[in-house]
């Protein structure tokens, strides 16, 4: 049987290029003892992809997480018919097998019940984005009611999750984005109580009007300035969670920008910073709990998911590209 996927044949420079990738055919060998075969039906782009690929050796199939259909098994615990989530990426037919020594080749799991909901949001909202918004904000921040939450790439896969679990939580939250249908979307239907155009406003001024008592916690998604100006407007034992840095990712490793130093703030504030990486959540029960915990809040409508999709195999690059230039609102999500 024949498949389809993307290579990684160079190092990215800038933002990433069609010419980086090659679309390889090839024949699918048989299956093995413990293998199954799956049919793609739903692709994930997301900035990760862009930040890992200066630690992969070239070249290299575009990982990424995925839901499929088992079309052929010889693994009993995924029956043919079964939808399952891997990591095998920017492919159309997969072969897998759980428990490999890689974490992301042999990361896979049977689709949980989602009562109804889109098979998709298993790589978004219940997926890995939910579940990095999901301990990222609350076990490193640890919000309390009344706190003043801010987040960066709001708008986004994660950022929009992490504001919603915030006001469950009790907080306020101000979100940053990059666009006023963006901001609208935000204060309108997800319940932010402030929404700032980072492109279009003082910052500064305007984080100060919308949080006059200071901020107490902050999920960095983006880095650069914009991160330095809200750490600087932080509250004493304030708490920082930082996922991203995706306005640096696509910059030249040798002339990165420079944003004000934070030490000031950090020692006269007694800020907390921590960096994380949700892999260190995946250990076969904490993502459990997390998906169990996002579905219900989805559900209750406690949760608002929206996605941005792109259509179509040979349009994933186009969906990438458009996701790190900030095209999306919510998740970025191609249907296969």
């Amino acid at each position: 049987m024949k498949a389809k996927k993307y290579v990684v044949k160079n190092y990215f420079k800038g933002l990433p290029k069609r010419e980086d990738y090659e679309l390889v055919e090839y024949e699918l060998p048989p299956l093995q003892d413990g293998e199954i075969l799956i049919k793609t039906e739903w692709i994930s782009v997301d900035p990760y992809l862009r930040a890992y690929n200066s630690s992969n050796k070239i070249p290299y199939d575009q990982f990424g997480f995925q839901v499929g259909t088992v079309q052929e098994s010889k693994n009993p615990k995924f029956p043919v018919g079964a939808k399952v989530v891997t990591h095998k990426g920017w492919c159309d037919y997969t072969i897998a097998k759980e428990g490999l020594e890689d974490r992301f080749s042999g990361y896979i799991y049977k689709l949980p019940n989602l009562d109804g909901l889109s098979p998709s949001l298993a790589i978004g909202a219940i997926g890995m984005p939910g579940i990095t918004a999901y301990y990222g904000f609350l076990d490193i921040c640890k919000p309390k009611a009344g706190e003043t939450v801010v987040v960066t790439g709001a708008a986004g896969a994660v950022g929009s999750i992490v504001g919603q679990i915030a006001k469950i939580k009790g907080c306020k939250v101000i979100g940053f984005a990059g666009s006023d249908d963006k901001v609208q979307w935000l204060e309108e239907e997800l319940g932010f109580d402030k929404a700032i155009n980072y492109k279009t406003a003082d910052v500064s001024k305007a984080l100060k009007e919308a949080a006059p008592n200071g901020v107490d916690c902050y999920f960095d998604n983006v880095g650069g300035e914009i991160s330095s100006i809200i750490i600087n407007q932080m509250n004493t034992y304030g708490r920082v969670s930082v996922c991203g840095s995706i306005s640096a990712y696509n910059e030249d490793a040798s002339k990165l920008p420079k944003a004000t130093i934070l030490q000031p703030a950090l020692v006269f504030k007694q800020i907390s910073v921590r960096g994380f990486l949700i892999w260190e959540w995946f250990d076969g029960k904490k993502e459990v709990e997390a998906i169990a915990q996002l579905t219900q809040w989805i559900k209750s409508g406690q949760i608002k998911v929206k996605e941005h999709v792109t259509k179509g195999f040979e349009n994933l690059f186009d969906a990438f590209i458009g996701m790190l230039a900030g095209e999306n609102t919510g998740k970025a999500v191609v249907k296969v």
